[in-house]
């Protein structure tokens, strides 16, 4: 019977923009260059919030990942804090990207990337730019910022105006931002008000978490003209979407059809809500999938059998 690869974590950080990205390595034991897999999280999120249970079992599968937290999030640089910037979060993903490819200890010819939610958008985009990429994951995947805003509701939206244009002031006085939340009850102005996403989210998140559920205000914009999926047509290397039939975040419709344009897309398909991809049984049912992609596309050393 094969066994799993034992592993070991490591602490990094790479240069990205004008600050640093921090972030775990997981190297399978005795691999020799194994091939490689970069995460990156959703909106606000970070790594602590169960990437690293995807990277253990990739890591298990002998495929060596990197799960790392966007600038001006968690224990990542950056200034302003919150800060979410679309430029500067792709930015971050092309440094991970330098940053692997720089490593003598993994294969620079076996890398995929692996994105959810927010970042399951920006896999897309960043696996269209990058056709050197073996293979690409996108989970969940935020597609259409159009989609996403009908789904939060244009009452919700419209409450979200006022901040808005107090942190607009704000960038232009170089004031601190003004915040908006990332998820909140239903009815509620945030960026997420589905009935699951608070506590969706809540439930992320160990002890300790370095997550602030806000983030500055003048990002709402950029969110709404924001669609990856669009990319999806000119990622040229295989890319397996794992969809919520019933996700209240990231509508479904709108992402099979996204998915479908891909031209060597693998599509996967949940009964469970968007924010139960990362515990219990789905998230098993989910590793599972994706460890068969990406073995068959990265061909990892496997276990030694006892």
């Amino acid at each position: 019977m094969t066994t799993a690869h034992s592993f070991t974590r490591h602490d990094i950080t790479f240069p990205s923009g004008d600050s640093t990205c921090a972030g775990w390595l997981y190297l399978p034991t005795g691999v020799t260059s194994p091939p490689v897999v970069i995460l990156g999280h959703g909106l606000g999120a970070t790594r602590e919030m169960r990437l690293d249970a995807f990277a253990e079992r990739f890591a298990q599968a002998g495929i060596a990942a990197v799960a790392f937290t966007y600038r001006h999030f968690g224990d990542s640089g950056g200034h302003p804090r919150q800060l979410l910037s679309i430029k500067r979060q792709l930015a971050d993903w092309d440094a991970a990207l330098a940053y692997v490819k720089a490593r003598p200890d993994v294969d620079r010819s076996r890398i995929a990337v692996w994105g959810s939610s927010f970042g399951g958008g920006h896999a897309i985009t960043v696996a269209s730019r990058h056709p050197e990429l073996r293979a690409a994951v996108s989970q969940c995947p935020f597609t259409d910022g159009l989609a996403s805003a009908l789904a939060l509701g244009p009452v919700a939206s419209l409450r979200m105006t006022p901040v808005l244009a107090r942190d607009m002031a704000a960038r232009v006085r170089g004031k601190a931002p003004a915040m908006v939340p990332i998820a909140s009850a239903p009815g509620s102005p945030a960026l997420m008000n589905a009935p699951d996403a608070l506590p969706g989210y809540q439930a992320l998140q160990p002890a300790g978490t370095t997550f602030r559920n806000e983030v500055a205000a003048r990002v709402i914009p950029t969110i709404a003209t924001y669609r990856p999926g669009r990319a999806a047509k000119k990622v040229a290397m295989p890319i397996l979407f794992c969809v919520s039939n019933t996700d209240s975040v990231t509508p479904p419709a709108q992402t099979l059809r996204y998915a479908r344009t891909a031209p060597r897309g693998e599509i996967k398909r949940y009964d469970a809500g968007h924010f139960d991809f990362y515990t219990g049984e789905t998230f098993e049912t989910l590793v599972r999938d994706q460890i068969e992609f990406l073995t068959r596309q990265l061909r990892p050393a496997p276990a030694s059998t006892p």
